[in-house]
């Protein structure tokens, strides 16, 4: 995450134990860190009562307990974190990538040649665009902490599947409209899945369960099939 001047917020309640923060500039990359600054540091700098910062790409849910503070004490919070943030500036952390190996099509991605075909390129262009840079993970989502990325260069969005999946495996590697995504979990699905990894995404005894932040980067790189089973005792680690 860059150090960067924040971009103006637009508060709003959201329900009786929460507040919106909207950051309306039309920069995208300085909306998303300006939540992703206000929300580390209003966990750093803590609020009774104030006990969740949960962003995303270009907001923020403040959760709180009502019957400890109100809706007013907390938009006062979150002002004077942007008021520090304007003075100090966001937070600058070096991002960690991690390389993420995936066998593409066949049982591993039954999306695949679907993908293909809705974008008029080959199977193999496919997985050349979706291996051809890192991503930043923009926010974690569901389930279990999923890594939300923007997506690859495909000349067009890539439709969600009609019919979802009602289970779709662990280290699946999707993708829908313009984002990418990797299941640490099996759980239900939208997104078309062009490929899985055999890597552990989320380990329950750890704590994070999950290893990586908003901000750092993932790569992919193509294994073969019978590639899949060497790397299945393996856990995701950070490159550098």
């Amino acid at each position: 995450m860059t150090a960067t001047t924040p971009t103006p917020v637009e508060v709003f309640e959201s329900g009786d134990a929460a507040l919106r923060v909207v950051a309306s500039s039309p920069d995208r990359e300085a909306n998303w860190t300006t939540v992703h600054s206000l929300a580390e540091w209003l966990e750093a700098a803590g609020a009774d009562g104030v006990h969740g910062a949960v962003p995303t790409y270009d907001s923020l849910l403040v959760e709180f307990d009502p019957g400890v503070t109100s809706a007013r004490q907390v938009r006062a919070f979150v002002l004077l974190g942007m008021r520090q943030l304007d003075f100090i500036g966001a937070p600058a952390r070096a991002p960690r990538e991690f390389h993420v190996p995936v066998a593409y099509g066949g049982e591993f991605g039954p999306d695949l040649e679907r993908v293909s075909e809705h974008e008029q390129l080959s199977v193999q262009e496919i997985i050349g665009l979706h291996t051809a840079k890192s991503y930043v993970i923009r926010c974690l989502g569901a389930p279990a902490g999923s890594p939300m990325m923007d997506g690859p260069d495909f000349p067009l969005p890539v439709p969600r599947l009609k019919d979802p999946r009602l289970s779709v495996p662990a280290g699946a590697v999707a993708v829908a409209g313009r984002q990418a995504v990797i299941a640490p979990a099996a759980a239900p699905g939208g997104w078309c899945v062009i490929g899985r990894t055999p890597l552990t995404i989320l380990d329950a005894a750890t704590e994070p369960l999950v290893p990586y932040v908003p901000g750092d980067l993932l790569r992919f790189h193509q294994i073969q099939p019978e590639e899949f089973a060497t790397y299945a005792a393996r856990k995701l680690e950070a490159a550098r």
